[in-house]
């Protein structure tokens, strides 16, 4: 469902926030940058990176429109530039110069909120560079914020761990205890949804928090019945802090990053996990969905942004494999085998497994005989790729982690059939031709290919398949 197609690593310290517009993505650092890359290559562009704060940037954020890019900085200040040219437009200083968290602008381009570590809150007239309110939240600093799909009302999330909802003259409407040590971050989807007791329509909001949880809650924003905020369900997975959650633009999905390494995208509804990703190598601190693409950005403080294509052709598919990976996979029922098969783009086959009776235990002792003498698998390329999958899955028991030279760098999979290019890496071929029909740069440097020439990696082809017969013994 999700494949890293691109990382980024211009950055020299950890990655704080990213954020996307229509047409570019946006990353801060404690490294005091701004750094801003066209989707169309993920290339950087010529007026990047943006400097000018004078401590590390916590968060960036675009205007609806895309034109106008906000950042805010343990400097006490939110600076707003111009994203078509990278001029700044201004610096909007935080009343007692306290560290800016959190920035985010309101639905329609007339706000923008800056939250600080002394609880301070201030909407600022964009228009003006004005501040229009201000007001502040109580024993703690702000650390989330989000507006309402109208722009009449934002709620903070704040270190205390209480969420407040605030209407657009600052008055707060509503406060919630919400997560023990705090919460740190929030994200209100655009989506309305129906409430079953009254048929009144909600909007689905969720926070995370150090407390290890994700949490989804209904918001009503209603004139006649007030605000009214009510807890849905929690979303577990993970095992430390949670730092980062987000909406996917239809409201389907809902993404997370955390202190355990791992980013877990979940599915709205019904709250069941679709994909774990746990290529980062320190704590994940943010991640965001593109707004017109199926792309994923997860930045972390290993100094990484990964770029992550959806495919949301086959959302139900990994969810159920993931939700069955809480059953042992040898007391896997045939069903629970055809429901694997197709999260690995390999549907053609369910009607062959189940006439041959394969359940997760007979699943598990497939060999390359078997594949070919008693389910009669002809092609020696889908024998290849039915037994890397089934290998990938004996793995995920003994949790024996792949040696990164095995994996390849577009999908993070281990490799079948390893190519070299012009670059000097080594590639999974089917992806590496997939990432050449449509670019001529490198994956890994993003540097203009000298040719298109994919070579054959026998040595490293050799040295997977004894790395995999050892892990059979």
């Amino acid at each position: 469902m999700a494949t890293l197609i691109h990382t980024l690593a211009d950055h020299s310290d950890d990655v704080n926030y990213c954020a996307f517009s229509s047409s570019c993505l946006a990353t801060c650092s404690l490294d005091k940058t701004i750094r801003v890359y066209s989707l169309s290559n993920f290339t950087e562009l010529p007026y990047s990176p943006l400097e000018g704060h004078a401590y590390a940037v916590h968060c960036c954020c675009f205007s609806p429109s895309g034109r106008l890019l906000a950042s805010c900085s343990t400097d006490g200040t939110t600076a707003l530039w111009d994203s078509r040219d990278g001029r700044r437009l201004a610096v909007l200083q935080q009343p007692g110069a306290s560290p800016v968290r959190v920035c985010r602008f309101s639905p329609e381009p007339a706000y923008l909120l800056a939250g600080a570590a002394d609880g301070s809150v201030v909407l600022w007239n964009v228009q003006s560079m004005k501040p229009y309110r201000s007001g502040k939240v109580k024993g703690g600093s702000l650390m989330a914020c989000a507006f309402s799909p109208n722009g009449n009302s934002f709620v903070t999330g704040s270190s205390s761990g209480d969420l407040t909802i605030w209407d657009d003259k600052m008055r707060c409407l509503y406060n919630e205890k919400a997560h023990d040590l705090g919460v740190t971050c929030c994200d209100i989807s655009s989506h309305p949804v129906s409430d079953s007791e009254n048929g009144f329509k909600y909007f689905q909001m969720v926070s995370c928090g150090q407390d290890n949880q994700i949490k989804l809650w209904l918001i009503l924003f209603a004139d006649f019945l007030g605000v009214q905020l009510k807890y849905k369900c929690t979303l577990n997975g993970h095992s430390a802090p949670v730092l980062a959650c987000a909406f996917s633009c239809d409201g389907q999905m809902i993404v997370s990053g955390s202190v355990d390494k791992c980013v877990i995208i979940y599915e709205t509804s019904t709250g069941n996990t679709l994909h774990t990703l746990s290529q980062h190598t320190r704590y994940v601190t943010t991640c965001a969905f593109a707004p017109h693409r199926p792309l994923l950005a997860t930045g972390s403080m290993d100094k990484t942004v990964h770029i992550w294509q959806l495919d949301l052709k086959q959302p139900c598919a990994g969810d159920t494999v993931e939700n069955k990976s809480k059953v042992a996979i040898e007391d896997w029922s045939e069903d629970d085998v055809s429901a694997w098969l197709c999260a690995q783009d390999l549907s053609d086959f369910v009607g062959l497994f189940k006439m041959n009776n394969i359940d997760g235990k007979e699943l598990l002792n497939l060999t390359k005989e078997s594949l070919a003498n008693e389910l009669k698998i002809e092609s020696l390329g889908l024998r290849s790729k039915v037994l890397q999958k089934i290998e990938e899955l004996r793995m995920t028991m003994t949790s024996v982690s792949v040696p990164d030279e095995f994996l390849c760098p577009i999908t993070r999979e281990l490799m079948n059939d390893p190519v070299i290019a012009t670059d000097g890496y080594s590639y999974e071929r089917e992806a590496m031709e997939n990432w050449i029909s449509n670019r001529r740069s490198s994956p890994m440097t993003n540097l203009p290919l000298q040719s298109l020439t994919l070579t054959p990696n026998r040595t490293l082809k050799m040295a997977i398949s004894r790395w995999l017969e050892t892990q059979q013994k």
